[in-house]
């Protein structure tokens, strides 16, 4: 087909035309500009500016590239409640309420100082101008996000601090809207708060239990997908009938979909791709777009609003950042980080001035219309996006990589991580992607070579043994492929299974071996004989049998339970990492029930887990059977065995099959046996338990979760 005259004109109007153009624009621009060190968020934005409206005219900014661009912006804001660790944000809640406060009043101060006196606004006009620089965007979290360092303690504090400054500007907006349209009184008050309270209740009480029950009914991949964008639209429709603007709508949406979406699951690994390479750099070529530089050379009046507003905002936000690194005694790399992320302003000051610049109060002598925020704060604040999110940008990636530089010194000096080698014996295709997640969510780190799915073929070569191996081993590669996760197939031929598992355990130097359960059969009588008889005979690894009834992702709370002297099994503390990273990764609760010993040694190292936790004393065994029988749904069980012989063993261990068979058929459970053996040359790490010295175990385990 050859391309018509029309078709080739200025703008391009033919879709095909316009989305390669932009397609070439978001590949090429990493590509080009991390050679120079320029993050390609600026790249972006540059690109937009260029081919955009007011550069050569090549694209329009039409509702096609402001729908997509939208929903980059929403995804922003979505990525950046889902990514939150709310075990991390609870216990530091204070800390990004003081530092939401810094950074809404800093730059809000600065900015009714240089409206009201420099220049000459309204009082109205003058507060709603010093809120556009309260509010920031995280338009760098993607950057700081792929080097790993989300859970810092200053990118929770900035995150957690994001939602509360970015809800008090859009407050200010929503009542200078109201005043300026003479409608305020107490049914306008009244009507605002009732609003908002309706609109929190719904997106984070009611959406979570939307979600849990589709994750429950659904499996199919996409439709996943799509109902995630379907939430993040919805609160962002609800946010805006609340009064409010749809970003604090998406971001509401991340925190109710927090703990149902894992940041190790495969979906999670589909939100981010798709948003990362589609939607926000979208959204990033729309705010390009908008930048007008012929503006800042036909009147002296636009610079000085646009050097009042950099002032205001820049300066305000470091002020800000500068006193939440002295306010909490954080790094100086923190404080930048800090500073990093706060900078950037795009998302709610481009939707305030937009706003105010709709909004027309009165007519000039000539009809002119008298605009709330005038042309010159419009082309100001397109400056202001341009400066700010290039500031942010370079500092926010200057300062994540130090700080992910300082986080991997022990590796770089030799203190590597503890030896995990996880291995899935698979032998039913129904079993195998929830054992692939199970696996996927108790790693402790990201090595690509420690992650490995077995099938035991019989040596008759039986051609359906063969290609039933085949099928499983391909389903649970894809599975893991899926979070982005390496997974090594290993199928092997011996007429003994549990043999073909134990030589498979001595090649790879396994640490941790799970087997799944079948729904339908649970603890049958010959794999409770395999189990005794086979697999418990490796004295150097931790077994773990898993049943699952429900999606990891729609769990709760998990019931720990833990015998008396089970802290001194040498594998006791590598088995407690396994149940740590279920709750970090899941963001699920654990409550531990555990002798008082027991307990006491938990509650001294919880701090370094971040992870939500309680304590529950069990004085016998059999008080913890009672309460395993009475786990209600979308509650899970957490066994520590033990084999006989082992100091944490006790006889009635051995009816927990037919507890489980009888009572939590419909519930997800999950036993460690930990390993028995004693390694010499690596006693600090995994025989520890034999030490009373609680400050020790502390600083093992703080070696282990590092």
């Amino acid at each position: 087909m050859i391309l018509s005259i029309h078709n080739l004109s200025l703008p391009i109007e033919d879709p095909v035309l316009k989305f390669l153009l932009v397609l070439i624009i978001i590949l090429a621009a990493p590509l080009l500009l991390n050679k120079i060190k320029v993050p390609h968020l600026l790249g972006l934005i540059i690109a937009g500016a260029i081919i955009g409206p007011n550069g050569f005219n090549v694209l329009a900014r039409d509702s096609s590239i402001v729908v997509t661009g939208t929903t980059g912006l929403l995804y922003i804001m979505f990525l950046a409640g889902l990514e939150i660790d709310m075990g991390d944000f609870k216990r530091n809640k204070w800390k990004s309420l003081t530092f939401g406060l810094y950074t809404f009043t800093a730059p809000f101060v600065l900015g009714f100082i240089g409206a009201y006196y420099l220049l000459n606004f309204s009082m109205l006009t003058s507060i709603l101008f010093a809120s556009l620089f309260s509010s920031h965007t995280l338009i760098a979290y993607p950057l700081v996000s792929k080097l790993g360092i989300t859970k810092n303690l200053s990118v929770n504090i900035t995150v957690g601090g994001t939602m509360i400054t970015d809800v008090m500007t859009l407050l200010v907006l929503a009542i200078i809207v109201g005043m300026s349209q003479g409608d305020v009184g107490t049914a306008f008050w009244v009507r605002l708060s009732v609003s908002f309270i309706i609109f929190g209740l719904i997106v984070l009480f009611l959406f979570p239990l939307i979600g849990r029950w589709f994750f429950k009914k659904v499996n199919d991949k996409i439709s996943q997908y799509i109902f995630v964008l379907v939430m993040i639209y919805l609160a962002a429709l609800l946010a805006e009938l609340a009064g409010m603007e749809a970003i604090i709508g998406a971001f509401f949406a991340g925190l109710a979909l927090n703990r149902l979406i894992p940041h190790t699951s495969s979906l999670m690994n589909r939100v981010e791709f798709v948003g990362n390479a589609i939607f926000i750099p979208f959204f990033l070529i729309s705010v390009g777009m908008l930048i007008d530089f012929q503006a800042f050379f036909k009147s002296w009046d636009t610079i000085l609003v646009a050097a009042i507003m950099l002032l205001a905002s820049i300066g305000g936000k470091y002020l800000a950042a500068v006193a939440t690194q002295k306010t909490f005694r954080l790094s100086k790399e923190e404080g930048k980080l800090i500073f990093g992320l706060s900078s950037a302003s795009a998302a709610a000051t481009l939707a305030s001035v937009m706003v105010g610049y709709n909004i027309i109060i009165s007519e000039s002598e000539n009809g002119e219309p008298v605009r709330l925020l005038n042309e010159h704060v419009l082309n100001g604040s397109i400056l202001l996006i341009l400066i700010s999110c290039t500031i942010s940008s370079f500092i926010s990636m200057a300062s994540a990589q130090k700080i992910a530089e300082s986080d991997n010194e022990d590796t770089v000096s030799g203190n590597n991580h503890e030896e995990e080698n996880i291995l899935l014996a698979i032998n039913y295709d129904k079993t195998v992607e929830r054992m692939v997640n199970l696996g996927i969510l108790i790693k402790a780190h990201s090595n690509t070579e420690d992650f490995f799915a077995l099938n035991i073929i019989n040596e008759d070569k039986n051609e359906s043994s063969v290609k039933n191996a085949e099928k499983v081993l391909h389903h649970a590669s894809d599975t893991a492929a899926a979070a982005d996760v390496k997974l090594q197939a290993l199928k092997r031929y011996d007429n003994d299974v549990i043999n073909g598992i134990n030589n498979v355990i001595k090649e790879q130097k396994i640490t941790d071996l799970i087997i799944g359960l079948e729904d339908d059969k649970g603890f049958s009588p010959s794999f409770v004989y395999n189990l005794y008889n086979g697999y418990l005979q490796n004295d150097d690894v931790n077994v773990l049998v898993y049943h699952a009834a429900q999606p990891l992702s729609t769990i709760k709370k998990y019931a720990v339970m833990i015998p008396e002297n089970a802290h001194k099994e040498a594998g006791f503390f590598h088995s407690l990492l396994r149940v740590w990273n279920i709750a970090r990764n899941s963001g699920a609760t654990l409550v531990f029930y555990a002798p008082e010993t027991i307990l006491n040694i938990l509650q001294k190292i919880i701090k370094k887990a971040n992870i939500e936790a309680e304590f529950i004393i069990m004085n016998t065994w059999k008080d913890g059977e009672k309460t395993a029988a009475q786990l209600k749904e979308d509650e899970a069980l957490i066994l520590f065995m033990a084999k006989r012989g082992m100091q944490s063993y006790i006889p009635r261990m051995r009816l927990i099959p037919d507890l489980l068979n009888k009572s939590l058929k419909d519930n997800n459970y999950l036993l460690i046996f930990p390993y028995s053996g004693y390694d010499k040359n690596d006693a600090e790490k995994r025989s520890v338990g034999n030490h009373d010295d609680f400050m020790e175990i502390g600083n093992v385990i703080k070696r282990i979760f590092k």
